[in-house]
């Protein structure tokens, strides 16, 4: 995927919300292609709000779109607020449970249902699979085949280049019901209209009231245990800290335009143990590499926070906001939001309808 910020803003400045909202749920449907972007916060959901309505754009033009990226921020602020409890089963326990590892279908694309047999394909190389897709796989992994859903969303989010484990790790729990009060179910028909399939005569091709009573196909019994290991860069020079602040850039923070005004010292800070916790593909990694190229001056420093610490000099140390940073020392700075309502919401929509209202307020 490019990494370019002309590709970027090119792909932010062609994007129509319009075309989005009546298109979005088909396979081939108007997305914006920012996803990525936006995860390894190159760009962040505000900029793009911001961007949409600086092309004039109104609110009710858009709005399905700015919903998608409120889900975005509403993940983050869950992961902010409850931090590790999203990984585990988050307000219930996952039911009818038969497996924990991971399906094989989703390695060597025998589910028997084409049109996910081909977005898995085409996963490896790209890096992405529709969000409509992404709740298919989880559906007939899940609630179909009756895996936890843990390992399968580790193995989404290696491959990821979008991806962010909030919105994984949750959705994914929304589709199984540990986050949501029911189970999300999609049967042939349903696949068949948004993937632009005619497919018939699956396990999936039946009406919505026999799911809860089918035993688990036979295409769905094999399974695998997966070993994830994250190809961290190999680093050998020496971090050179010069006069003037170091500013910590990592997995979720890209920003190039990030205190562009001043000097200072600028590190790509890999710690293996976030990486072994959240591991992500070569891909994913060459991904990231390519975007931090975008920052001047970028070191790398494969290793943990104190041992960067070692090597600062009593510079002084400044970090944006993420889970993942809580054990940062420095100065923590504020990430763009979109809006300005923070905290747990145990629904999204109570979260939406204050957001909505401070924008419309505005």
């Amino acid at each position: 995927m490019e990494t370019s910020l002309n590709h970027i803003f090119t792909t932010m400045d062609q994007f129509d919300p319009v075309k989005y909202s009546s298109t979005r749920n088909f396979i081939d449907g108007s997305v914006s292609q920012l996803s990525p972007y936006i995860s390894r916060g190159v760009i962040s959901t505000k900029q793009v709000f911001q961007f949409l309505l600086d092309k004039g754009y109104g609110f009710s033009e858009m709005e399905k779109f700015v919903q998608e990226l409120a889900w975005r921020d509403y993940w983050q602020n869950i992961w902010v607020e409850k931090g590790d409890l999203i990984d585990g089963d988050f307000k219930s326990t996952q039911v009818g449970v038969l497996n924990y590892s991971v399906p094989s279908f989703l390695l060597d694309n025998s589910s028997s249902i084409e049109a996910i047999d081909q977005a898995t394909k085409s996963f490896y190389d790209s890096g992405y699979i529709h969000n409509h897709v992404r709740m298919y796989i989880a559906s007939i992994v899940c609630n179909v085949g009756k895996y936890h859903w843990k390992n399968p969303a580790k193995w989404m989010y290696y491959h990821l280049l979008d991806g962010d484990w909030a919105s994984n790790s949750l959705s994914w729990q929304w589709v199984c019901g540990t986050n949501s009060s029911k189970l999300y179910y999609a049967n042939q028909e349903n696949i068949n209209k948004y993937c632009r399939s005619s497919q018939k005569e699956t396990f999936l091709d039946v009406d919505y009231e026999k799911f809860s009573f089918l035993e688990v196909p036979k295409e769905l019994l094999k399974s695998t245990t997966l070993d994830l290991q994250t190809p961290l860069p190999k680093v050998s020079d020496p971090l050179i800290i010069k006069y003037g602040p170091i500013f910590i850039y990592n997995y979720y923070n890209l920003d190039p335009d990030w205190y562009t005004s001043i000097d200072g010292n600028r590190v790509l800070l890999l710690e293996p143990s976030i990486f072994e916790k959240y591991p992500i593909s070569q891909n994913s990694i060459d991904f990231m590499l390519g975007l931090s190229q975008n920052i001047e001056d970028i070191q790398i420093f494969v290793g943990s926070f104190d041992q960067l610490l070692m090597q600062a000099n009593s510079n002084e140390i400044i970090y944006k906001e993420h889970p993942l940073n809580s054990h940062y020392k420095g100065s923590k700075m504020e990430r763009d939001w979109m809006f300005d309502v923070k905290g747990y919401y145990p629904s999204f929509f109570n979260f939406w309808n204050k957001a909505k209202k401070e924008f419309l307020k505005r």
